[in-house]
């Protein structure tokens, strides 16, 4: 079982949109996949309850059930807001790899880099038993906050991936149930290429952790 936690102590960082289109490439691969909803909002377990019943099945789980007792090739946490201390510390220990989205705003990436120098003073971080990896979320590459951004990600101490844009995509997959790998590929291959370096990183840390 590979684990993927998803997590950045601000809200409306844009953890739940990774999270379930992760979830949603996964299992269009073939694989058996749990999405593990830890947010109080419940926005994932929401989403799922959306999902059309001829897509590829994902298995919802919540913060009552214990994800050792789950037999899946992959478990996706959309981690909650304000995520920090010992439960932190056990959700850093339990994944294989972390996934932290940040927007371009002062205030996410204020909130960020506070987290990320948490993040770093994790043990299994330090002793690269968990790895982590930044995406930029809703950027416009035309803005200065978009700039902003790139410069903060640029001096961090984490692999950045890849920057997604603004995308109605994101909206209609959200509402339908659906990521973006179950929609009609003409009408998000865009976004589509943004997602692949991020793809790429998580099969490949997926490929070492067997």
């Amino acid at each position: 079982m590979f684990n993927i936690l998803v997590a950045n102590p601000k809200g409306g960082s844009g953890k739940t949109t990774l999270a379930t289109n992760l979830a949603g490439y996964f299992a269009k691969l073939g694989g058996t996949v749990v999405l593990r909803d830890l947010d109080r909002q419940q926005s994932a377990t929401r989403w799922i309850e959306r999902r059309p019943v001829e897509l590829p099945l994902i298995r919802p789980l919540n913060s009552k059930m214990k994800s050792q007792a789950i037999q899946s090739d992959f478990i996706i946490t959309d981690s909650p807001a304000g995520l920090r201390e010992e439960k932190l510390t056990d959700a850093v220990k339990e994944a294989d790899c972390v996934i932290v989205p940040i927007q371009p705003s002062a205030f996410d990436i204020g909130a960020t880099s506070n987290f990320l120098e948490v993040l770093i003073e994790e043990k299994a971080i330090r002793k690269n038993k968990t790895f982590v990896a930044l995406v930029g979320m809703r950027v416009n590459s035309r803005t200065l906050s978009a700039l902003s951004l790139a410069e903060f990600m640029a001096e961090a101490d984490f692999e950045v991936l890849t920057y997604l844009r603004n995308s109605q995509a994101y909206v209609t997959a959200a509402e339908q149930g659906l990521s973006l790998f179950d929609m009609r590929r003409s009408a998000v291959e865009q976004d589509l290429i943004q997602w692949s370096p991020l793809i790429d990183w998580v099969m490949e840390m997926s490929a070492s952790d067997k």
